[in-house]
C-alpha cells in the first residue's frame, strides 16, 4: 500500500466533556457520521508521510481542537468557531424542523426541509475545507461528516 493510500483516520473520539446531551435522532446522526467517516476518508496532515491517523475532537474555550496522530505524526489544531456560529445554528434550527416534519408532516414538507438541511450542511462541510487548508487536506465526503461531528459536540439537549 502506498503512502498516499494510507491518508486515512483510522479512529475518531468525541470528547466526552466537550459533548452536549443529544436527542435520539442526533446521537444516531453522529454515530453514522463515525462509521461512514472511518469505512471511507481521505485525511491528509500537512507535512505527515503517511498514516493511518487518530484523531480526537474537542471544544476549548470555544474553539475546535483537533489532535491528530499519526506513524511520526503528531500535532494539534486550533480553530475558531466564529465562522461556523452562524451556520451551524441554522443547521440546528433546521435540523430540529426535519426531525419534526418526520413524524407529522407530508412527504413534500420533509423532502422541502431535507434539502435545506443538505444545503447547509454542504455550505459548513465547504467551509471547513477552506478553515483546514495548510493544516489538514480533505476530500467533501470526509469534510462532510467531519462537520456532522462538529455539530455533536455543539448540541444542547
Amino acid at each position: 500500500m502506498s503512502a498516499a493510500a494510507n491518508h486515512r483516520l483510522q479512529s475518531v473520539q468525541l470528547d466526552e466533556q466537550s459533548l452536549g446531551a443529544a436527542s435520539r435522532d442526533q446521537e444516531q446522526e453522529r454515530q453514522i457520521a463515525i462509521f461512514d467517516l472511518l469505512e471511507l476518508n481521505s485525511f491528509q496532515p500537512e507535512g505527515a508521510e503517511g498514516g493511518p491517523y487518530d484523531l480526537a475532537m474537542s471544544l476549548v474555550d470555544n474553539r475546535l481542537v483537533l489532535d491528530i496522530k499519526g506513524p511520526a505524526y503528531e500535532k494539534r489544531h486550533i480553530l475558531s468557531l466564529s465562522p461556523f456560529r452562524s451556520v451551524i445554528k441554522d443547521y440546528f434550527m433546521i435540523c430540529e424542523s426535519y426531525y419534526d416534519a418526520i413524524r407529522n408532516a407530508t412527504p413534500q414538507q420533509i423532502e422541502t426541509l431535507d434539502m435545506g438541511r443538505r444545503g447547509l450542511h454542504n455550505e459548513g462541510s465547504d467551509l471547513l475545507r477552506r478553515r483546514l487548508e495548510g493544516k489538514v487536506t480533505v476530500d467533501v465526503d470526509t469534510s462532510r461528516r467531519l462537520f456532522t461531528l462538529i455539530c455533536a459536540l455543539h448540541w444542547r439537549g
